[in-house]
């Protein structure tokens, strides 16, 4: 029987307020740490709402000019996988906690809990989409336009709002995804009676593939915590682990199993990252980005493959040991495969960044650094076909170990699924 009392609603209504505040807590730490709590006209939390929208799937849209002096020709692409990823975890775990300890639901039921959260969600998302918008005064410095326009009363402004088309389409889609994985991973949320066999297949890879990337969050923390604590510029590397985290060990964990990206970066302008990623998208030209054209600079880069092989068999071992006892080696290789490929598939839509501002004058490129592009894009035929093969080689060497480990679990324990 389908429940449709309150208390379904209030479920909902719960996860989508909590995942709310914890993205836009994490947001406004993390502006606050990258020196964003002082501007102007009270516009933080504005700030922190459009980072906020931008997390939540949403598209952000920035603008500016100077009157008929200049106009500026801007763009933004990027996705604060911190705060996503919190945002995330927090509402995921929210929507299976009324559903666990139950081995099946009806399909109907699911489908109501998630037509219900997705609602509030949507709603939510709106609100804070419409509070994601602000403009500001630009510095110009000692450049012409800076002169012409203190001369004519017409100073350089750039602002930003939440296109709310987009954001909404981007959000259900991030907001569905969210749900649908959350089922997939969770070993003890109910599925409808026609698909209970197929978690065999389904689960224990998408499980070890989701702590897969997790794992590489927590690495990531805790080397940004060391740097933060010993190399100076706290805030910065601060601000760095609570907005783009993600961006970072999620590409680097693409790298280490052989995978490749291309970017540039030109001007002043450019986006948290580490010295050695920066020195490598510098030029003029789209630069390729893998482990060896790091380890050019830096040798220390090769570290990024071990790190990677050795999360990557745990991830197989991991997978097989929550598997049934029937399924074979080559079948946990198949399964890992398809969804480490699938991961790392979602990982390349995720962390790619393309940003790029410019100021003209009079139709003229008014330049004196006014002007930057910062583009990292993947290699997806290379990236993903390589994350396809290393799940098959993982699921299967996974696979030698697991049936020993399982004999150390105790008789009455409960079956993984």
């Amino acid at each position: 029987m389908i429940r449709t009392s309150p208390r379904v609603w209030r479920d909902a209504l719960f996860a989508v307020v909590v995942g709310f505040v914890v993205m836009a807590a994490v947001a406004a730490v993390g502006l606050a740490c990258a020196g964003a709590g002082g501007l102007p006209e009270g516009a933080f939390p504005r700030v922190v709402a459009a980072v906020v929208v931008m997390a939540a799937g949403g598209a952000v849209e920035v603008s500016g000019g100077a009157g008929f002096l200049a106009e500026a020709d801007a763009s933004l692409s990027v996705l604060p996988l911190s705060v996503a990823l919190a945002g995330a975890l927090t509402t995921g775990a929210l929507f299976l906690r009324p559903l666990h300890n139950r081995a099946v639901a009806g399909p109907a039921e699911l489908l109501l809990r998630a037509a219900r959260l997705t609602v509030l969600w949507l709603l939510a998302l709106l609100g804070v989409a419409l509070l994601a918008r602000q403009d500001f005064g630009l510095s110009t410095g000692d450049s012409p336009l800076g002169d012409i326009g203190e001369l004519l009363d017409s100073a350089p402004t750039v602002g930003f709002r939440a296109d709310l088309p987009a954001t909404l389409f981007f959000g259900l889609l991030w907001i569905l995804g969210l749900l649908l994985i959350s089922l997939l991973i969770s070993r003890r949320a109910p599925l409808p009676a026609g698909l209970v066999r197929f978690h065999a297949a389904v689960r224990p890879a998408a499980f070890a593939t989701t702590l897969l990337l997790l794992a590489y969050v927590v690495l990531g923390l805790g080397v940004g915590v060391v740097v933060a604590l010993t190399q100076g510029h706290a805030d910065r590397t601060l601000a760095v682990l609570l907005l783009g985290l993600p961006n970072l060990v999620w590409p680097a964990l693409t790298l280490g199993f052989g995978g490749a990206w291309r970017g540039r970066a030109e001007g002043p302008f450019g986006l948290p990252m580490p010295r050695l990623l920066d020195e490598a998208l510098r030029g003029p030209e789209l630069s390729t980005v893998d482990v060896a054209s790091l380890a050019e600079r830096d040798a220390r880069a090769w570290w990024l493959v071990p790190v990677a092989v050795v999360l990557l068999l745990g991830a197989g071992v991991l997978a097989a040991v929550r598997s049934p006892v029937h399924v074979r080696p080559r079948q946990h290789a198949l399964h890992l495969a398809v969804a480490l490929a699938l991961g790392t598939l979602t990982v390349c839509l995720l962390a790619r960044v393309q940003a790029q501002f410019g100021l003209s004058l009079l139709g003229i490129g008014a330049g004196d650094g006014l002007g930057g592009t910062v583009e990292f894009t993947p290699m997806l035929l290379r990236t993903v076909g390589l994350a396809l093969l290393w799940g098959a080689v993982a699921g299967f060497l996974g696979a030698l170990p697991a049936r020993p480990l399982r004999r150390r679990v105790p008789a009455g324990a409960p079956a993984r699924s």
